[in-house]
């Protein structure tokens, strides 16, 4: 399952910078002034995972092979985005086929860095962008109205349809995104905002990116941006780009030592990632054998045979059961052979739900 992540934000606030650290290198130009990111960077980041190289640890296969992130720069938005400003419309569409939106907020004062409005406010500038977002959603859906009226005529499903758009629409006019809708999960309405990809629907994890001496303290630009997610239900996140930044090319030593000198045991980017994995509500599987460890992405509450499918379609479409193992179960008794000696393989159906460290082998035939 590929779980697309559109790094979002206004010009110059270190989308890019924080870009460079998470492909590890220097694929998205960072410079101080806006629209340095051109066309939109794509990069496909490995989702880290201590359990995979413990259960390789055990296995010792020839390949090992991670869940992955895929993360889209686009381009710095400004007012007048909706309208085709600046790069607007372009870079609009590019967020459409993102499943997630990491917004990143400048939270810190340095005279010698740019910001396109002159002054650091970090809540202006999450309006800005959620502006923009709005605006280009409601213009997607007075689009579809108008499709739907010429369409509703002696068609009750279409009428149906047609009058939930509107009910739609009157709320996002009044400044509420699609995520707010107090009706959002009712099926028309969630087919409206499926069809037409609304950003305002989609998950949205707020990054709050400051400088060195940011990384110990929530500075007041922080805690603004906290309460503010908190007050939307949102996920949060602290990191200072340029840190991570710094980070490329370092081995694991150097990498340990350099954030212990700044009070920090884990990586920001590990934290965007997995708060990205998690706003997301998605869990991770494994496979494992001679030729390969695996670790493969569902969303959660998905069963067995969905899970089947992420390895290949057919073992889907031909599924039979599952042998399972709990991670915690394979690591405690150290093989799969141990494990069926022990009795705590499980044999399990279509009707089984997936969780989180599943070991996993499907028995299928087409």
């Amino acid at each position: 399952m590929a779980l697309g992540i559109g790094i979002v934000g206004l010009p110059n606030v270190g989308k890019s910078t924080l870009f460079n650290a998470l492909t590890k290198a220097q694929n998205a130009e960072a410079a101080n002034y806006p629209f340095c990111t051109i066309e939109p960077n794509k990069a496909v980041v490995p989702l880290p995972d201590e359990r995979l190289e413990k259960l390789a640890s055990f296995i010792k296969p020839a390949k090992v092979t991670h869940a992955t992130v895929d993360f889209v720069d686009i381009a710095g938005l400004v007012k007048g985005a909706s309208k085709g400003e600046g790069l607007g419309n372009q870079f609009l569409s590019n967020i459409r086929e993102t499943e997630a939106i990491l917004q990143v907020v400048r939270c810190f004062d340095n005279p010698d860095v740019v910001h396109v409005d002159g002054s650091v406010d970090p809540l202006r500038d999450i309006e800005v962008i959620e502006t923009e977002l709005l605006l280009a959603d409601v213009q997607t859906l007075e689009k579809k109205i108008d499709r739907l009226q010429k369409m509703a005529k002696g068609d009750k499903t279409t009428k149906l349809m047609l009058d939930d758009a509107e009910t739609l629409l009157k709320f996002m006019n009044e400044g509420n995104p699609a995520s707010l809708f107090a009706e959002k999960d009712r099926e028309t309405i969630r087919q409206l905002i499926d069809q037409l990809r609304l950003m305002t629907s989609k998950k949205t994890i707020y990054c709050t990116n400051v400088d060195e001496n940011g990384l110990n303290i929530n500075n007041e630009y922080v805690l603004k941006v906290a309460h503010f997610a908190e007050s939307r239900h949102c996920d949060w996140i602290k990191i200072s780009a340029k840190v991570e930044e710094e980070l490329i090319g370092l081995n694991e030593k150097e990498r340990h030592e350099f954030l212990e000198s700044y009070g920090v045991k884990k990586s920001g980017l590990e934290k965007v990632i997995r708060i990205s994995f998690h706003s997301l509500g998605l869990i991770s599987f494994f496979t494992g054998g001679p030729k390969e460890v695996r670790a493969c992405t569902i969303h959660k509450g998905e069963k067995a045979p969905r899970a089947a499918g992420e390895i290949h379609t057919d073992f889907e479409k031909g599924f039979i059961r599952a042998e399972v193992i709990s991670y915690d179960d394979y690591v405690n008794y150290g093989s799969e052979a141990a494990c069926k000696a022990a009795g705590v393989m499980r044999v399990e159906g279509k009707d089984y739900v997936v969780q989180d460290g599943d070991v996993m082998h499907f028995l299928f035939n087409v």
